[in-house]
């Protein structure tokens, strides 16, 4: 009797398990009748978007009903991708539920563009149209597409990056790879040729290329062999330094010009809040894995703009970093610029972070 009602039991569960399985794998998925028609933005429009505006409004995205034949919760999408890619990278520019109009906003709209490979500054050709679904019961259903022109802009700088033999000896990673920690040299903005940047070689000889991408040697420039302090895209050789230290690198790929620098620095703190006055720069310590110089020392209570201390290499005036503006609590240097002022006198530590190409920045703290 045991026997039989513990078969009669699995039987039950056999046939529970089967009937939702059906349910699941042959539930019919219904089609809707009347698909959302995008209204807004008309054909042919043209954004050319700016960090300025970030917050305002790109545009009001403007659609109908779609009609799934029953009152259901319908879920609106905007999405976007390149022209003539068909969605396959579609980014989402916002949903709503049982809405017919979405307002995006400008860094939205360019995060999107980015995200699917558009150039910064740059207008290029993009599609847009509305995804509509419901449940699983339901295939979705998509719009007309409205092709548009978008300009996207970027708030980081171009950059060069810096690939040879010095990468693991120096805290970077792998000799020669392609990888995002590559050290790079960046240009003011875009559409500007000139390169700086701070990198720090730890070989005796220490060999390198400049690459306009991190993952790829694809246009890579080096020396040119029958030219000195000029650079090369094809039959270029390895750009060399002799000696372990902490260089400036400069580079210039206008192709008109096609130059290069490298110069040794050490740094120090200069000035009359420091212990050596503005005759002599007190010396700060690197240190590779924080990628930072830094010095603790006595400092003096001096006001800016007059008085104060700034940064300086090589103890000497040709490069010196100075706050990026007067009385800034910012920590961000420029070169050449404004004096900082100590307005309590005592033991500092100092740290500068010359890491991030002509993004310098600093900090002072109390001890």
């Amino acid at each position: 009797m045991k026997n039989i009602s513990k078969s009669l039991i699995a039987l039950f569960a056999v046939l529970a398990f089967s009937c939702n399985s059906d349910d699941v794998q042959d539930r019919p998925i219904i089609k809707g009748i009347d698909a959302p028609m995008l209204m807004a933005p008309e054909e042919g429009n043209t954004y050319i978007l700016s960090v300025e505006n970030a917050s305002n409004q790109a545009e009001r995205f403007v659609w109908s009903k779609a009609n799934f034949g029953q009152e259901i919760a319908v879920n609106y999408e905007i999405q976007l991708d390149k022209s003539g890619n068909e969605f396959a990278n579609a980014q989402s520019l916002g949903a709503v539920i049982g809405g017919t109009q979405l307002s995006v906003s400008v860094e939205t709209m360019n995060n999107a563009i980015l995200a699917v490979g558009g150039e910064p500054f740059e207008a290029n050709s993009y599609e847009i149209r509305v995804k509509a679904s419901a449940n699983d019961t339901f295939a979705p259903m998509f719009s007309n597409v409205a092709g548009v022109t978008v300009s996207p802009y970027s708030t980081s700088l171009p950059q060069l990056y810096v690939v040879g033999n010095f990468l693991e000896n120096s805290g970077y990673g792998a000799n020669w790879t392609n990888a995002p920690t590559l050290p790079s040299i960046a240009s003011p903005g875009y559409g500007q040729t000139n390169f700086e940047g701070y990198v720090y070689m730890n070989e005796p000889i220490s060999e390198f290329k400049l690459l306009p991408q991190f993952s790829s040697f694809e246009g890579d420039y080096g020396l040119n062999p029958a030219v000195p302090g000029a650079l090369l895209q094809e039959g270029e050789e390895n750009i060399k330094v002799n000696g372990a230290g902490y260089y400036r690198i400069q580079a210039n790929i206008n192709p008109t010009v096609l130059s290069y620098s490298v110069t040794a620095t050490t740094w120090g703190i200069i000035g009359n809040a420091t212990p050596g006055g503005w005759d002599n720069s007190t010396p700060m310590t690197y240190d590779k894995d924080t990628k930072k110089w830094s010095i603790i020392a006595i400092m003096t209570a001096k006001s800016a703009p007059d008085d104060g201390w700034k940064f300086r290499a090589n103890n000497a005036w040709d490069i010196n970093l100075g706050d990026n503006t007067l009385n800034s609590t910012d920590g961000t240097l420029r070169e050449g610029g404004e004096n900082i002022g100590i307005a309590v006198a005592g033991t500092y530590k100092i740290e500068l972070d010359l890491s991030n190409p002509r993004a310098y920045t600093y900090t002072i703290t109390l001890q």
